[in-house]
């Protein structure tokens, strides 16, 4: 069988590489053997030629075939294409080989009829240009969305004070723009906006408006969480969290269907402003992530060249191509421009926190600066461990049974506590504007009221810094202090909710509070004790040289970095929310500090953590692989395991093909010659085998029970009264990657995660042994680091 030769001149395997990562334990693509499969029958069957590898070598590598003509590709194409085959069911891993290879046959194509007509030539421009066409609509579609949020979110978060009487759409701050009787210490009081105390009760001001106004907060906090949480529960259970942990997941080549999809968009776009303006301590960045991806991948499907390949709607995880580069900033180009015709925060700038310091820093401050970096590791490494053990009790137990009374217990418990406190109970992200705003004469905030003295007369509090701290200062000081408790407790029961819940500002706030009390601390203490060493050369009496604030936003990041362990990208996201530009080094100190202590506790973030918790088959091109196992050590099947299920080339029937598959729950399995032989032809999906039998039955007349099935380029010989044969050769898999049994692990981790395989199969000197799987490496490294292996799957 000249054609189907197992080795070709340059002397690599060739054979099949198709697997399926299932959602389950029980889903393995083989039943496991001990059992050794011999390619070669006869010393004459060796095919190597003096240019092949020795069977002495450590590992052997390919992806090729048998020795096939040039017009002969990963699937037979010569063959009438079968509907269902190629695609996957839900909760399995794609095929990023395959994929790629179908893109490229597309392509092939495609360039092959462009010359034909001018109508051909414009399906192939329409080609080209359709990876931009998606991601303008994308950033379009962004751009508009998070406007809409943000503009919602504020409005409903100031509907749980009171309401503008001139236009109920407007809040507060809007309300009181065009108001002619307010002056400018009091600009955020207008006849126009009445609290919900003035309204029912007549009254702003007693004990009974401060009861009212403190029910009316719960019950409308309590309103939007039972909102969010009922929307998501009956109508898109996906829309739950941040969405960031799945997306790596699905970007990785994980099959989530429903996901992406538009009913989620729909349900998240709406729960993400009820759950954000119920005041829990979440956020709305993280959720948005998701809320990007929902278009882009609804938008991909208006297009044949995404919508028919999932590897190309996948570019930007084991490899970031630079057409997709600029294909993302064209996006983030177009999302820009769009959120500046918006222009929700009301400021005309794209920033959410924008900051504009008149000093500089000094060197000294670096120290302040790693302090904070300290406490934002220290912070991250509490908060993933605890937030994961409260997960994990959460799934484990009854309570994660009833997930509306969860999310309105802690919805009920957030409400009670913040409104007494008014660095709780406003909206998050003012908090942190708040915290990160330098104190000037325009500035009302208590955190600004500083004592003064003019000419020795009596004091008197202005909003000059670098002045002793007033009694509004003090008053903040305790109120961000019990503000930093209530954030740290509620933010580890919040997130994880079944509501959308993003980590990005509840993080950020813990920090800015943090750096905020200590950049009062120490610009009082260079205020009291000027002619100490550290502050005698730069901080002189009266001066303008400590800014709290940009120990706010210097904290903010440590914190964020904290629980993400992001470096460089995290520095880049905070310029890009502050536009603090200037602050490079002090934040990148922070940041780093932040890293170096949290992972002294732990290296994965939370989204890794919560990766690992739900069991996502997913491989962190990040994390390092260093132990000294080899490939037979963790292929499967080991020698106490079964044998390996295979199907033979021409031998099989109708029938027994189904017994095979009926009785078994794995997702492939490899074709050979013969059982004396046991060489390699292929490796058949389970998927397209069925897909396949069904649809020869549907459309070929003669198809038995008792019908021949055969994965050969030529039908085998059969009697005259046989029914009619089942070719199957088109859903064959020809060119799997395989490695030897000397293969040490490391090589086929990096294998795994640079091109994104399922599987691959394990040989020695030509002899098939077993076959690792995307979930075998993760078994085995859980098993390395002491978890609990069974823990990978699909929940």
């Amino acid at each position: 069988m000249e054609s189907e030769q197992l080795f070709n001149r340059s002397g690599y395997y060739r054979n099949g590489y198709n697997s399926i990562t299932s959602a389950s334990s029980d889903e393995e693509l083989l039943d496991g053997t001990g059992v050794v499969m011999d390619f070669h029958t006869s010393e004459d069957d060796n095919l190597l030629d003096g240019d092949t590898t020795s069977p002495g070598s450590n590992y052997v590598m390919s992806n090729g075939g048998g020795v096939l003509s040039s017009t002969t590709h990963l699937l037979d194409f010569l063959e009438e294409p079968i509907p269902g085959v190629g695609t996957y069911d839900d909760f399995h891993t794609i095929d990023w080989v395959r994929e790629k290879c179908k893109d490229r046959e597309r392509h092939r194509k495609i360039n092959a009829k462009k010359k034909e007509s001018a109508w051909e030539f414009t399906k192939s421009l329409y080609d080209a240009w359709s990876g931009w066409l998606v991601v303008t609509l994308t950033g379009l579609a962004s751009g508009a969305l998070a406007g809409l949020i943000d503009i919602s979110a504020d409005w409903l978060n100031d509907i749980k004070e009171g309401v503008c009487l001139n236009a109920m759409w407007f809040n507060h701050e809007q309300c009181c723009w065009g108001s002619n009787e307010t002056t400018f210490a009091e600009r955020d009081k207008c006849p126009q906006w009445k609290s919900w105390a003035g309204l029912i009760l007549g009254q702003e001001e007693g004990p009974g408006s401060y009861i009212m106004n403190y029910f009316m907060y719960i019950y409308w906090a309590l309103s939007f969480a039972l909102l969010a949480v009922l929307l998501v529960k009956v109508f898109a259970p996906y829309a739950c969290g941040s969405g960031i942990p799945e997306i790596k997941t699905i970007l990785s080549g994980f099959i989530i269907r429903g996901y992406l999809g538009k009913w989620t968009l729909l349900i998240k776009t709406v729960t993400l402003v009820l759950a954000v303006a119920s005041g829990l301590s979440l956020g709305k960045e993280g959720p948005l992530v998701h809320v990007a991806c929902c278009c882009g991948n609804i938008f991909s499907y208006l297009f044949p060249k995404y919508s028919k390949n999932e590897a190309k709607k996948r570019e930007v995880s084991y490899y970031f191509p630079l057409k997709t580069l600029w294909r993302s900033f064209f996006a983030a180009l177009v999302a820009a421009f769009v959120l500046r015709s918006i222009n929700p925060f009301g400021n005309s700038r794209l920033v959410l926190f924008y900051v504009e310091y008149h000093t500089p820093w000094y060197l000294f401050e670096l120290i302040p600066f790693i302090l904070l970096g300290v406490f934002g590791g220290l912070w991250g490494a509490f908060f993933i461990k605890a937030n994961i053990a409260w997960c994990r009790r959460r799934k484990s137990t009854r309570f994660g049974k009833y997930p509306v009374l969860e999310v309105i217990f802690v919805a009920a418990i957030t409400a009670v506590v913040a409104f007494p406190n008014p660095y709780t109970r406003q909206n998050t992200s003012e908090l942190i504007k708040e915290l990160f705003t330098d104190c000037g004469p325009l500035e009302s905030s208590q955190l600004c009221q500083y004592r003064s003295q003019m000419n020795g007369s009596k004091a008197f509090v202005d909003a000059s810094p670098n002045k002793p701290a007033g009694p509004g200062v003090y008053t903040a000081m305790w109120q961000l202090c019990l503000a930093l408790v209530f954030k740290i407790i509620m933010t580890i029961f919040t997130f994880g909710l079944k509501v959308p819940a993003g980590l990005f500002i509840p993080s950020m706030a813990i920090g800015a509070i943090a750096g905020r009390i200590v950049g009062i601390a120490v610009e009082q203490l260079a205020y009291y004790h000027h002619d100490w060493l550290v502050f005698r050369e730069w901080c002189e009496v009266g001066t303008d040289c400590i800014t709290p604030g940009l120990y706010a936003m210097v904290g903010a990041a440590a914190c964020l970095g904290g629980v993400t362990r992001m470096t460089v990208s995290l520095v880049v996201i905070v310029f890009e929310l502050t536009g603090g530009l200037e602050y490079i080094v002090p934040l990148m100190a922070a940041v780093m500090t932040s890293k170096w202590v949290g992972d002294a506790f732990g290296r994965e973030g939370i989204y890794e953590s919560h990766i690992r918790l739900n069991g996502y088959p997913f491989l962190d091109a990040k994390s390092e692989f260093t132990h000294t196992t080899l490939a037979r050590e963790v292929m499967r099947p080991q020698r106490s395991d079964p044998p390996l299920a295979v199907l033979t080339q021409d031998d099989l029937t109708v029938e027994e093909l189904q017994v095979i598959i009926n009785e078994t729950s794995y997702n492939g399995f490899p074709v050979i010659v013969s059982k004396e032989s046991q060489r390699l032809v292929g490796f058949a999906l389970r998927r397209d085998i069925t897909i396949a039998i069904e649809n020869a039955r549907r459309k070929q007349e003669g198809i038995l029970l008792t019908s021949r099935v055969y994965f050969t380029q030529h039908a085998p010989t059969l009697p005259a009264d046989s029914p009619r044969p089942l070719k199957l050769r088109s859903i064959l898999d020809m060119s799997p990657f395989t490695v030897t049994d000397h293969t040490p692990m490391e090589i086929v981790v990096d294998i795994f995660r640079k091109l994104g395989l399922r599987q691959c199969l394990v040989t020695h000197n030509g002899r098939l042994l077993g076959i690792i799987t995307k979930k075998d490496i993760l078994r085995h490294m859980a098993q390395l680091t002491n978890q609990d292996p069974d823990n990978i799957m699909f929940n």
